[in-house]
């Protein structure tokens, strides 16, 4: 899914407000500043814990979205509320701006982003969870394009969402030639209002997570293909702020026990993503 650094600095609201640096050094000496006072408070606390507080992207289907009553729902949130079912926490799911979801993991304003959230290339500046999907970014295209290989994207204008693991494989240095050979690159805020544009003609291309491209194609009829070639494969894993292993280990555990009951798999089944759960790979290391 999504990618970005963590934010660089807590020293002053003023600072968390006016956005910050992606440097990986940056963030990680923020992180770990953060860490030490959360993970011990995590640590006494947990015992006593009422409320679990989810960040997650509210227009990410399948992962979290809102549905048709107005109702906030989603493979993961649909987790997330299992595991508080197991523990006895109210859930509070909490919809973010993506761009803040660093700030808003910092300042304790939520416990954890579970949301198709990316490990790859950030596994040291959160404290994960193991992987629980394994995903890829795929190419989407109106299907009748005549595009049908990354090599015919040359010359035209491709879609991604701000942030992303998509747009981190677009700007990575082995993908240069290709994302050179656009004719622009514009980056969308979500989804949704991608798509509106790949409808209208306004970008030729899309790239993105699988899960989601599998949503949207199956929601949006045949006027979209998915091309064969990935623009890249990841995992995804619930990300806590650096330290807070007390918190991670719980939710681990149940994750865990609701893949044994059989809960998770179910779960996955509903929103088409049983053939990308990666669990039992990671479940008895």
């Amino acid at each position: 899914m999504k990618y970005s650094a963590l934010s660089c600095a807590f020293l002053v609201s003023a600072v968390l407000l006016s956005g910050c640096s992606s440097s990986s050094g940056t963030s990680q000496a923020a992180s770990d500043s953060k860490a030490g006072s959360t993970t011990s408070a995590a640590a006494s606390n947990l015992a006593d814990k009422k409320t679990f507080t989810v960040g997650f992207d509210a227009e990410f289907p399948p992962y979290g979205y809102m549905d048709e009553n107005g109702e906030y729902t989603g493979f993961d949130l649909e987790m997330a509320q299992a595991v508080a079912d197991l523990e006895g926490w109210e859930l509070v799911k909490q919809p973010i701006d993506w761009d803040s979801k660093d700030m808003e993991l910092s300042s304790g304003s939520i416990d954890c982003i579970w949301n198709g959230f990316t490990m790859d290339g950030r596994e040291d500046a959160y404290t994960f969870s193991d992987p629980y999907i394994d995903n890829s970014q795929v190419w989407v295209v109106p299907a009748d394009s005549g595009i049908s290989t990354p090599a015919d994207l040359a010359g035209k204008i491709v879609g991604v969402q701000k942030d992303s693991s998509a747009l981190a494989a677009l700007e990575s240095d082995e993908n240069a030639d290709l994302t050179n050979s656009f004719a622009k690159l514009t980056q969308y805020g979500d989804y949704n209002t991608a798509f509106m544009d790949l409808e209208a003609g306004g970008i030729d291309a899309l790239a993105l997570d699988v899960g989601v491209a599998d949503y949207q194609l199956k929601n949006r009829g045949d006027a979209f293909v998915k091309l064969d070639d990935l623009l890249a494969s990841e995992k995804y894993g619930i990300g806590f702020l650096k330290g807070n292993t007390e918190l991670k280990d719980k939710v681990q555990e149940d994750i865990y026990t609701l893949y044994d009951e059989g809960k998770v798999t179910e779960l996955a089944d509903k929103y088409n993503l049983g053939d990308f759960l990666c669990i039992e790979e990671y479940k008895n290391k």
